[in-house]
């Protein structure tokens, strides 16, 4: 009877307890919506116009007349070679080409003269055959002194070496009394063009493969009707300040790396982005009408690096996902995989509850609950 009763007792407080509450949960609920897709791709910057600058003819250069380092606008002088010996030539070519012009027009009034006297028999045919012939050679003279002149005025304009392109002029390899010749090997300077600026993208060919795929399959939807925008993120990690654009992309994978590159055009009026940088670009690929996005709040990993969120199911269960997840926007994350429209993700009190317990979900900080620190951000 005693241990009855006492059995008896013991049971009575357990009912009347009824067992702890559900532990509140702040949870989310993830509707689709349309997202950008963007890929980041390694690339690497390269001038838009590059020239190296070489001699067209043999000389001593005179001067150097530019500043190492400098902007120069296309058409500059930045070398007088000396031009007294193509002076000279010139001036020859223009006396000899007076000479042929002065044989000409005696050669014409012959030519003319004798055209009339063969029509009265006044001087044979011949004679007047022998004009019209001597005729045609003073011309033939004059059209090769033009041409000697004309090559001797190139040659004298080649004395003052120009820039071709407009851009920052690099260190000069010769400096004032060296001799340089016609198409030499090695360039005097170099001009480079630096705003604009190419970024040369590549992705691999299995992923553009799978672009390709989702497209076709009406998952995702082309980001613009004209150029793709692409963003740059600089070595130390800090956005670069001007979007670029998508030029093309390549016709061919390299063999090597099983890479497509990609080429964008960039803006870089202040020349912060210098030939051979290293980058990371932000390519819009497209647009995912049915795209989720998770908190970051709600995403913690697993031993194993794994990105994992905490979600509350159709009974009020916790439920543990393995997901994957892309690039952030704002202080969200992008969900490649592993949760659905409708899912509730717990965002409060993570540390509070397992899988399999049951919770009561609340909306996010409702009933005075504080948000807690977030875990650390993916690939901290």
């Amino acid at each position: 009877m005693c241990l009855c009763a006492l059995a008896s007792g013991c049971a009575e407080p357990e009912q009347g307890n009824g067992g702890p509450p559900p532990t509140e949960v702040g949870v989310v609920e993830l509707d689709a919506q349309p997202i950008t897709v963007t890929d980041k791709l390694p690339g690497r910057t390269s001038a838009y116009l590059i020239s190296e600058v070489r001699p067209q003819i043999n000389g001593i250069i005179q001067k150097r007349l530019f500043d190492e380092g400098a902007t120069v606008k296309a058409g500059s002088v930045l070398y007088q070679i000396d031009p007294a010996p193509y002076q000279a030539a010139y001036d020859s070519a223009a006396a000899s080409l007076s000479s042929a012009e002065a044989n000409l027009a005696s050669a014409q009034l012959l030519a003319e003269r004798y055209s009339e006297l063969v029509k009265i028999e006044a001087v044979s045919k011949q004679q007047g055959d022998d004009a019209q012939s001597a005729y045609q050679q003073s011309r033939a003279s004059v059209a090769s002194a033009q041409a000697a002149l004309k090559s001797a005025r190139i040659n004298l304009g080649y004395t003052r070496i120009t820039a071709p392109i407009g851009g920052q002029v690099s260190t000069s390899a010769y400096t004032p009394g060296a001799l340089v010749t016609a198409n030499q090997a090695e360039a005097l300077t170099t001009v480079v063009q630096l705003d604009p600026i190419y970024v040369d993208i590549t992705q691999s060919s299995a992923e553009l493969l799978a672009l390709k795929r989702r497209f076709a399959a009406g998952q995702l939807q082309r980001a613009g009707q004209n150029r793709i925008s692409v963003r740059l993120l600089l070595e130390d990690g800090s956005d670069y300040d001007a979007a670029g654009t998508l030029e093309f992309t390549g016709v061919s994978v390299d063999q090597s790396t099983g890479a497509v590159t990609l080429r964008a055009v960039f803006p870089n009026p202040d020349h912060l982005l210098l030939p051979g940088m290293y980058v990371q670009a932000l390519v819009e690929q497209g647009v995912d009408q049915r795209g989720l996005l998770v908190p970051q709040v709600g995403v913690t990993h697993n031993p194993h690096g794994e990105a994992v969120a905490m979600l509350v199911n159709a009974d009020n269960k916790v439920e543990q996902r393995t997901i994957e997840i892309g690039r952030a926007i704002g202080d969200q994350w992008v969900v490649k995989s592993g949760l659905s429209a409708g899912d509730r993700v717990i965002v409060d009190h993570l540390q509070k509850v397992r899988p399999g317990a049951e919770v009561k979900p609340v909306p996010p900080g409702a009933g005075g609950m504080q948000t807690p620190d977030g875990p650390p951000a993916f690939g901290e």
